[in-house]
């Protein structure tokens, strides 16, 4: 019998390997435009009003910042994260749970047995071995087929007796990579038989009992999603490996988490960067399919986006699904939702891809805004209105909060999604002006020039936008700015504040546009 190799597949098929190049349409994000006339802060404000459905002009308290209008992307009405799983509801269904359980026991009873045989086998192949940064020699990849054989048994006793397949793996000379949508628990497994891969795992996978020592056997690459050198430190491993035929083919799931398979959500680059060609599958319960290997373009291969485009774009077409903006930031927010005993949690999720890419917004930082908004009570739909909304600004009802609430409010219903308040908060961090102003503004606060803004001189500041301010307000307001709570708000306090409130940007304007204005006006003309 032929040796057969570390990645060959277990179940062969005859039919010949192809490789295509899929295209599809990229539509380019139309850049935010902030060329303007020099012509000072009054023509920006008169010239940078906001039209409403009636036609109607409305300044915003943000027109100092030179802003553009910027509708709210409507929100998706795709959930990718929610299973439609019928609820056992009947006799009848309670009765086939009462009269299967002895098929229960003896497939609990499998799985044990397959699980304790695979982990024994997988201690074995690592037995004594240090440089796990080289291939794992022959001889212990020779051992891990016990451990490939108990993961077929494994998936026998969760009932997938055959595996129905459509296509074959192509060679690891020719797509060193392969990438698939992911379901559940159940396709790591599958291709730990048919493939017996280089995975790429969160470092958390490492702590799971026996499962934690099988995956160490199959030389993972471990990183931590939230941190950039991990995630740097990833992309150098998969290029490594992909590029040296002595390791196994790399295995991702560039979606970053389960979905239910009736959306491809955006796709991590780490399997795209290095551009080599990989082989999309898909998995669709009960069968997997091989799709043809899809090859970086020569001219646009540094272009990993695209390549990702382009592969998602395969998979989705092969599936018959559409393809989302959601990321795993939006189950962040969504589990974050179901916490709190949100009703409709579908409504907290922002299609977290394209406010990443048009705000440079992380998705921790997003559920800090997420955090503030579910301060403001939102009512069981997910909606904040104006009363609410004041808790967020710690003022009582005035012109200036009721117009920053408008410039939230794009649809005009006299409430607000989370997405309105994530958006417009970001964009109004995002402005070139926006650093600019806060700084302007913390030196027009400290009056006695010692670096510190005190609550008499906070309150001297705003009072032109808000003239009726009770000594609560300005107490809470004070509170808020100063962070380490040391009595005094410094340079940092301020900007950190500000960073995380950008609305409140607004307390400032009349004192930034506020006689000579030739600060602000030198920094809009070096941007311009």
């Amino acid at each position: 019998m032929a040796d057969r190799g570390l990645g060959a597949p277990l179940l062969q098929s005859e039919q010949p390997h192809v490789i295509i190049t899929v295209d599809s349409q990229v539509r380019s994000v139309k850049p935010i435009n902030h060329k303007h006339k020099n012509n000072g802060i009054n023509n920006t404000i008169a010239n940078n009003n906001h039209h409403h459905g009636n036609g109607t002009r409305t300044q915003t308290p943000f027109d100092f910042l030179q802003i553009d209008d910027l509708p709210t992307p409507n929100s998706s009405t795709v959930d990718p994260f929610k299973n439609h799983t019928p609820n056992i509801d009947n006799l009848y269904e309670c009765l086939k749970i009462v009269i299967c359980l002895p098929l229960v026991i003896v497939r609990a009873v499998l799985f044990g047995i397959c699980l304790l045989v695979g982990f024994v086998a997988s201690k074995i192949a690592l037995q004594g071995w240090k440089d796990k940064q080289s291939p794992m020699p022959k001889w212990r990849c020779r051992v891990m087929w016990i451990t490939r054989i108990c993961s077929r048994c494994i998936l026998f006793s969760f009932g997938y007796h055959w595996i129905r397949k459509k296509g074959k793996p192509a060679s690891r000379e020719t797509a060193p990579i392969v990438v698939s949508n992911h379901l559940s628990y159940i396709e790591p497994i599958f291709f730990f038989y048919e493939l017996f891969p280089t995975i790429v795992a969160s470092e958390s996978h490492d702590a799971i009992p026996f499962v934690g020592t099988i995956i160490r056997a199959m030389q993972v690459i471990y990183v931590d999603r939230f941190s950039p050198s991990s995630r740097k430190y990833a992309v150098n491993e998969i290029k490594r490996r992909a590029s040296c035929d002595r390791f196994p083919r790399v295995l991702l799931f560039p979606e970053g988490t389960t979905t239910n398979g009736r959306a491809i959500i955006s796709f991590q680059l780490g399997a795209f960067i290095p551009g080599y060609p990989v082989q999309p599958v898909i998995v669709r319960y009960p069968h997997v399919e091989y799709l043809p290997v899809v090859a970086p373009v020569e001219n646009q291969k540094e272009n990993a986006a695209l390549f990702a485009q382009r592969t998602s774009h395969a998979i989705a077409s092969a599936l018959n699904v559409v393809q989302t903006s959601h990321s795993y930031g939006d189950l962040m927010l969504l589990t974050r939702a179901v916490e709190s005993k949100q009703e409709n949690v579908s409504n907290f999720m922002v299609e977290m891809a394209k406010v990443e890419q048009l705000f440079h917004m992380r998705a921790v930082e997003a559920k800090e805004f997420l955090e503030k908004f579910l301060s403001m009570n939102p009512d069981p739909s997910g909606y904040v209105r104006f009363h609410d909304f004041l808790k967020l600004l710690r003022l009582r009802p005035c012109p200036l909060a009721e117009q920053i609430f408008n410039f939230i409010d794009v649809e005009r219903n006299e409430r607000i999604t989370f997405k309105q308040f994530l958006v417009r908060s970001a964009y109004i961090r995002k402005q070139p002006l926006f650093r600019r102003a806060y700084e302007l503004a913390f030196s027009r606060c400290d009056l006695a020039g010692n670096g510190f803004i005190s609550k008499q001189e906070l309150r001297s500041s705003i009072i032109h936008a808000v003239p009726d301010l009770c000594d609560h307000e300005i107490h809470e307001l004070f509170n808020l700015f100063d962070s380490d709570g040391d009595g005094r708000i410094s340079r940092d306090d301020f900007t950190i504040c500000l960073r995380k409130n950008p609305l409140l940007i607004a307390l400032f304007s009349p004192i930034l546009l506020h006689n000579d204005l030739t600060e602000l006006d030198s920094s809009i003309e070096e941007i311009v």
